[in-house]
């Protein structure tokens, strides 16, 4: 009965147990092969340093693999980009597929890379910072003073006019300027050698056949010289003299009057006064109508802190006749020259240093600071002369105002240029 139910097992399956057991052989060794296979495959992809699901070889009881996907190289972190001890590194967006990316390059390429990228981001840096720093010093910088123009010959230069009527001047200047100066000979002369050296300083040694006007802002002196010479290498005349105030220091805003050789061109355009009164009732340019003679920007001594220099518009003009016009002969303005309103007329009417002025107007072009009544001179000058003789006591022929004059001296007269 045992081997006859046996018989019927064997009738019922059809296969025969050897084959059977061959079957089961081979399903197994194929199993192991596909085993190992995923082993050596992950293996490879993890590298040396070992996998956590690497299954023993000819285990049947590991734990199920999953399948790898391929990796995607990632390129190396800048190493700028430094990351502190014990940080996870952040993440980093990978470009979108399908785009290929490149391969892992070499420690030495990634450290060329990164130099590369630092070294540009470096320089870009301080491009811009160049740039920026540029910007600014070109928002803060002061007005640049115009060159100087070329100086245009007179009418007597141009035809060799006689000096006859040049030296005539000294008549009208004594007939129109109310306040003058008596200058004993020899003053005269030095002071025409002194305007001699200081116009070769500047170049200009051979200036002759026109008006030149000479400034003395000593405070023993204050006064305005009109000078005259006909050909180079003649000794420089005077035709008159007046007194004025130049820059009086320690006030706030009030700087000692430049010296040096300004040249009077229309760059820096003159214009007249309005006339109009200030807070204290006083006309700092004097009445209306009066020309305010603009020489441009000129470096000028601060009279007040800690000293040093700063750019001040540089001008001549009239003062308030009645209240400050008393005051001239001593240092009173803000770092101009005041002059008397009737001297301040005789520059005017016979354009004594309006030469450049009388160039433009031949060219075609329109002066409307000059006057149509005006009688120009054909001995017009370009220059004004600043000088400091820095004298220790005030010589008898230029008086200082009286002590009357300096104990009235108005409210808020300190506040007029």
């Amino acid at each position: 009965m045992q081997q006859a139910g046996k018989n019927k097992t064997n009738k019922t399956n059809k296969t025969p147990f050897g084959a059977r057991f061959l079957v089961s052989a081979a399903a197994g060794a194929l199993l192991s092969i596909a085993i190992a296979t995923a082993a050596h495959a992950q293996q490879a992809a993890s590298g040396a340093s070992g996998a956590s699901g690497t299954v023993a070889q000819g285990s049947v009881t590991a734990r199920p693999v999953a399948p790898l996907a391929p990796r995607t190289p990632i390129p190396p972190m800048p190493q700028s980009a430094s990351i502190p001890q014990g940080a996870s590194a952040p993440a980093r967006a990978l470009p979108a597929m399908p785009v290929p990316m490149p391969a892992r390059p070499s420690s030495e390429a990634a450290g060329a890379s990164a130099a590369s990228e630092a070294s540009a981001a470096s320089a870009a840096s301080a491009a811009s910072a160049a740039s920026a720093a540029s910007a600014a010093s070109e928002a803060q910088a002061p007005e640049v003073p115009l060159p100087p123009e070329p100086p245009e010959p007179n009418l007597a230069q141009r035809t060799g006019m006689p000096p006859t009527g040049a030296y005539a001047m000294r008549q009208t200047y004594a007939k129109e300027v109310d306040r003058r100066l008596t200058v004993p000979v020899a003053d005269q002369q030095a002071y025409g050698r002194l305007l001699q050296h200081v116009l070769e300083e500047d170049g200009r040694g051979d200036l002759a056949n026109e008006f030149v006007v000479l400034v003395d802002r000593s405070a023993n002196v204050q006064a305005i010289f009109v000078y005259f010479r006909a050909k180079a290498g003649d000794a420089w005349s005077m035709i008159g003299a007046s007194p004025v105030s130049t820059g009086r220091p320690g006030t706030f805003d009030h700087f000692v009057t430049p010296l040096g050789v300004f040249q009077h061109v229309p760059g820096n355009m003159d214009f007249r006064a309005e006339g109009t009164l200030n807070e204290f009732n006083i006309r700092g340019y004097g009445a209306r109508d009066m020309r305010i003679y603009d020489f441009g920007w000129a470096d000028g001594e601060r009279g007040w802190g800690k000293g040093g220099k700063s750019p001040m518009r540089f001008q001549m003009h009239a003062t308030d006749p009645e209240k400050l016009e008393p005051l001239l002969g001593m240092r009173h303005s803000k770092g101009c020259v005041r002059i008397p309103s009737t001297l301040n007329t005789f520059f005017d009417h016979h354009g004594i240093i309006d030469a450049q002025y009388e160039a433009r107007v031949a060219e075609g072009q329109s002066m409307w600071v000059l006057k149509s009544t005006r009688k120009t001179t054909p001995w017009a000058g370009h220059y004004v002369v600043v000088v400091d003789t820095g004298r220790k006591t005030r010589p008898a022929w230029s008086p200082g105002p009286g002590k009357a004059v300096r104990a009235h001296i108005p409210a808020g007269a300190e506040t007029a240029d």
